[in-house]
Order: structure tokens, then C-alpha cells, then sequence
């Protein structure tokens, strides 16, 4: 069974988008997001995917969510549900669920862990992160910085 992972960036306000982009830029975190997510499977939702800068996620397994059935760009693999998405990557070690708003919302209730990087900022945005229930969860690591923190998050269990 794989361990699967959130990984988002959220502000104070929990916003983690505004019109399909991401409202800050910290370098620090984007090497984070890399690091961890290199060489295992990603998990999205059609319009994250869209977000994205480069397509798809170089060295990782690109899985989209959609119900569009014409919707087959090269180099993903297309999903109905996050459960068909987590079925398919059952023999890899760990999956990351990077976004957005509802595919977080259903990954919330049957992640594991969370590698949050918790931005310092309030913004306004369109797309939010689900609250967290944190009695749920038991904080492994933190790491501080002046504009952010990088937290993992351990289900309890």
C-alpha cells in the first residue's frame, strides 16, 4: 500500500490559487515540491494540470483527474476518480496529491501525511485548501523561515 502524501503550499488564509495560478513565488518551496515529488507519481485535477508552467511534471508520473472524455494530452495518464488514481499506483512506495481545491478536499480524508508549506501571508485567491481537523495529526517536522515554513504533518494513528 502507498503512502500518500498532500503537498501544497497555503497562505494564512488558506488560499492556495488565484485565476489558475499560484499568488507567490518562493523558489525554496518549488525545490521542496521537486525534491520530494521526483520519481513517484502526482496526482491532479484538470485544471491544476492546465496551471502548470511546464507540462507535464518532468521525471514524475503524471495522473490527471477529469471527466472529459476527450481530454488525453501526451505523457499523463487520465483518471476518472483520486480512488482509480490511487488504485493505479498501489505497488509504488509513496503518491502525491498536489492540487486542486476538491481533489485536496478528497485526498484530505485518506492521506497520511501532509508536507504543507505554510506561506506567512494573507492573499486573496478563488482556490482554498480544505480546513484541517488537526486533532487528526501529529507535527513530525517544522522548519521556520521569515515568509514561510515547511511542516510535515503525520496522521494519527
Amino acid at each position: 500500500m502507498s503512502e500518500i502524501i498532500i503537498i501544497a503550499a497555503v497562505s494564512e488564509n488558506n488560499v492556495i490559487g488565484k485565476d489558475g495560478k499560484i499568488p507567490w513565488n518562493i523558489k525554496e518551496d518549488l525545490q521542496r515540491f521537486r525534491k520530494l515529488t521526483l520519481n513517484n507519481p502526482v496526482i491532479m485535477g484538470r485544471k491544476t494540470y492546465e496551471s502548470l508552467p511546464v507540462k507535464p511534471l518532468k521525471d514524475r508520473i503524471n495522473i490527471v483527474l477529469t471527466r472529459q472524455k476527450d481530454f488525453n494530452p501526451p505523457g499523463i495518464i487520465v483518471k476518472k476518480s483520486l480512488e482509480d488514481a490511487i488504485e493505479f499506483c498501489k505497488n509504488y512506495d509513496k503518491v502525491f496529491i498536489i492540487g486542486g481545491q476538491a481533489v485536496f478536499e478528497d485526498g484530505l480524508k485518506i492521506a497520511d501525511t501532509l508536507e504543507l508549506t505554510r506561506v506567512h501571508k494573507n492573499y486573496d485567491g478563488d482556490a482554498f485548501f480544505p480546513e484541517i481537523n488537526f486533532g487528526e495529526w501529529v507535527l513530525k517536522n517544522k522548519d521556520v523561515g521569515e515568509d514561510y515554513s515547511f511542516l510535515t504533518y503525520v496522521r494519527k494513528k
